[in-house]
């Protein structure tokens, strides 16, 4: 990037720079408690994302979203377009869950289990393999390009693309077959929807993950910019003790730190040469820092190699670091989790007792009523019927509500097929000395009659002359 300069009316040579040129960050590999579950966060998610689009499930794919057949497919469930308020509540109770979880410990989200992490977790454990480690990819990038310089950026790159191809692949295996589009990769026949989509998310993982890298969480991200609002004085956040580490300084291990009048710190830098944002936790706390928790990893162990005690850096509180009384369970963490479990709990409720079925009345609007030459009152509707299972079902349709209220033009039974939508027409005759008043309510039925368990009963209105 070039930088972009002004130059000030004092009359000297000085000048104001507006934008700083982007400086390349090195993140060192770091062992421990927190990298551990980072690892295994990586393989828990990565793991889940390439594997289950192969799964089948009933004789089909056990994730699909089949977007042209409006079916999607989830293990044993079968959404439909009708059924968009689960996607809506599940929504909500993702918001909730990210203030729930950043109220009470800050940004787990960004550092354990956002997609941006976790793929450039991946693409710097590349990096690493292929250019070796943090000091030796900084000796690589100063060096003049040559032919090792220009193999070992190929084989990374060539690496970096195939696992993004991979990763944009499976992506649209998601929405397409995976079996199908497979095939049709091999042969050369993708579609050109599926060819955009395969080539627009690997570039999309390629460039995120392998150049942008801390610039998503920095600049891209409104995460970064809200979180503030969601945290209080009682939040765990990764902080350095700076009463403890000040004043700080280099010395030998064997040397008292309180006889040089230094604090814990040692000025080793590796805190910054870990964070994968190039902040310094030292500083304070700071909107880039993701809690990655790799500074409490690598400072422990400084610690630990020096015999003074752990948790220079470390997760905690800043009414705790202020000598105050911390509480974890708060007024809004309550509610968060109240929230949250009421939610959780009626999504779960709907979905295990959903019935795969939809019925809608609407009456004929044209006339409110019609008599009969038989002196009957007679009420016509348009009931719209929805198969929302996997196999064809027979329905047998019935009403009630009022005395001796018949059908005059029922099925006696009504074949719908997997995803089918029927209008059936409908008309419904009474005798008027049945009619009690005006309006009544009436209850219309449908039953399947090979599963007696798919069963839906919806309520309408039948209208008659003026009772007296």
């Amino acid at each position: 990037m070039k930088k972009n300069t002004a130059t000030t009316n004092t009359g000297d040579d000085s000048s104001q720079e507006f934008y700083a040129k982007h400086q390349k960050i090195y993140p060192r590999k770091v062992t421990g408690l927190f990298a551990s579950l980072r690892v295994a966060g990586v393989f828990i998610l990565l793991g889940l994302y390439y594997l289950v689009p192969w799964f089948r499930w009933d004789g089909h794919q056990a994730v699909l979203f089949d977007l042209p057949a409006r079916k999607f497919y989830i293990f044993g469930l079968t959404f439909w377009p009708q059924d968009f308020f689960y996607l809506a509540a599940l929504l909500i109770i993702a918001a909730l869950s990210l203030f729930f979880f950043t109220a009470l410990a800050g940004r787990l989200w960004c550092g354990y289990a956002c997609p941006q992490t976790v793929w450039t977790e991946v693409f710097l454990w590349i990096e690493r393999k292929v250019e070796g480690s943090r000091n030796q990819q900084i000796k690589l990038d100063k060096q003049q390009l040559n032919g090792h310089k220009l193999l070992l950026k190929s084989i990374k790159h060539f690496i970096w693309i195939t696992f993004a191809a991979w990763t944009g692949f499976t992506f649209v295996g998601y929405f397409t077959p995976i079996t199908e589009l497979g095939y049709a990769v091999i042969n050369l026949s993708l579609g050109p929807w599926e060819t955009f989509w395969i080539v627009f998310y690997s570039f999309a993982t390629y460039g995120n993950a392998g150049w942008l890298r801390e610039q998503v969480c920095i600049y891209m991200c409104p995460y970064a910019r809200f979180q503030s609002a969601m945290f209080d004085r009682d939040t765990l956040i990764i902080s350095y003790d700076e009463k403890r580490g000040e004043p700080r300084g280099a010395r030998k291990k064997n040397i008292d730190p309180k006889e040089k009048g230094l604090g814990d710190c040692v000025d080793c830098t590796l805190c910054v040469q870990v964070c994968p944002t190039g902040i310094d936790i030292r500083n304070g706390l700071q909107y880039q820092c993701i809690g990655c928790a790799a500074c409490v990893d690598v400072c422990d162990d400084v610690m630990e190699k020096m015999g003074y005690d752990k948790g220079l850096v470390r997760y905690t509180t800043q009414n705790r670091m202020d000598g105050k009384t911390t509480h974890l369970l708060r007024p809004r963490i309550i509610v968060y989790a109240s929230l949250l479990l009421l939610l959780s709990a009626a999504l779960f409720y709907s979905i295990a007792t959903r019935i795969p079925l939809e019925l809608d009345i609407i009456r004929d609007r044209n006339a409110l009523y019609r008599e009969t030459v038989d002196g009957l009152v007679e009420n016509i509707y348009t009931l719209k019927l929805i198969n929302m299972d996997t196999k064809k079902h027979h329905y047998q349709l019935s009403i009630k509500g009022l005395k001796d209220m018949q059908i005059v033009n029922a099925k006696n039974e009504i074949v719908i097929d997997s995803g089918e939508v029927i209008n059936l027409p409908l008309r419904i005759q009474i005798d008027p000395v049945n009619l009690e008043q005006t309006t009544n309510t009436i209850y219309f039925s449908l039953k399947a009659t090979d599963q007696p368990e798919i069963q839906v009963t919806e309520q309408g209105r039948f209208i008659g002359p003026l009772v007296k």
